[in-house]
């Protein structure tokens, strides 16, 4: 009898020309995708003569903070204590992020290890959610807030954001992937369901309740109030700034680096976990 050897150790069939092509490629796109971003960081840091010069340059020839120094005098002055503005905001993104993330997860739970009747129709149901936009679901939004008297709050931001089915659909396909073995030896040993959900199957779908945690601080960090808060007193900050970025030209430095500080959390935060965005949508099926 013959016997064959079964190689293991196989290269990729891929020359020298065709590698230096991809990275030049890649680095065609990733110059193209930082541009902007380049742009909006430079542009804080520019005196108000090079901001309005044509052609624009991409790095400032005279480095100034007057821009960050106008935008900080601007905040003292205003009614609101700048404070005020700061702590609406983050009170506004914990409790909606830390809210989303739990009753995202208790509610994926049962979806992904337990069979009752229905659960086909109201995955589904979810699923077919996530096909609308914000602005589809807007009006209704607004009437269900009203309707229970939260117009003017707080909750009225944190109440949406926790109820998003993103999360629901997230956290599912992750604990769909859990060995169901696993559930049934921590049941043998005397764990109840509370253990083996904080314990167990958390810990397990890090990647994915931090990804909610990520997309939800981005978006709750950058919202204005909307029309669900009236009040000055209750505006988050990204209020106060964008009120300043819609004063006259003289105020074209101080708009350049209000938009550099609503963009640098939000950056910075992609940037530490990207990681974990790309690993959670390879295993959920996310496009």
């Amino acid at each position: 009898m013959k016997k064959f050897k079964i190689k293991t150790n196989r290269k990729l069939n891929r020359s020298l020309g065709g590698d230096i092509f991809l990275m030049a490629l890649l680095l065609v796109f990733g110059v193209f995708s930082a541009y902007p971003l380049i742009m909006t960081a430079s542009n804080a840091f520019k005196p108000l003569d090079e901001l309005f010069r044509f052609p624009p340059t991409l790095l400032p020839r005279n480095l100034t903070f007057d821009n960050f120094r106008d935008l900080s005098e601007l905040m003292e002055n205003s009614w609101v204590p700048f404070t005020r503005y700061f702590f609406n905001t983050i009170f506004i993104t914990l409790m909606g992020t830390v809210g989303h993330v739990i009753i995202a997860s208790m509610a994926a739970y049962p979806l992904a290890k337990y069979k009752f009747p229905g659960k086909t129709i109201f995955f589904s149901l979810v699923v077919y959610s996530l096909m609308f936009s914000p602005h589809v679901t807007a009006t209704p939004n607004y009437i269900i807030i009203s309707s229970i008297g939260l117009i003017d709050t707080h909750w009225a931001i944190i109440l949406p954001a926790i109820a998003s089915s993103l999360g629901l659909y997230l956290m599912k396909q992750f604990m769909t992937q859990i060995p169901d073995d696993l559930i049934e030896s921590a049941k043998i040993d005397g764990a109840s369901e509370y253990r083996i959900f904080w314990q167990i199957v958390m810990p397990l779908v890090k990647p994915a309740w931090l990804t909610l945690v990520i997309l939800l601080f981005q978006r709750l960090w950058t919202t204005d109030g909307g029309s669900f808060i009236f009040s000055e007193e209750l505006k988050p900050v990204s209020y106060a700034l964008r009120q300043i970025a819609q004063g006259s030209i003289e105020r074209a430095g101080t708009i350049a680096a209000v938009a550099f500080v609503m963009m640098i959390v939000p950056v910075t935060f992609f940037m530490l976990s990207q990681s974990r965005i790309v690993e959670t949508f390879s295993h959920s099926g996310m496009k």
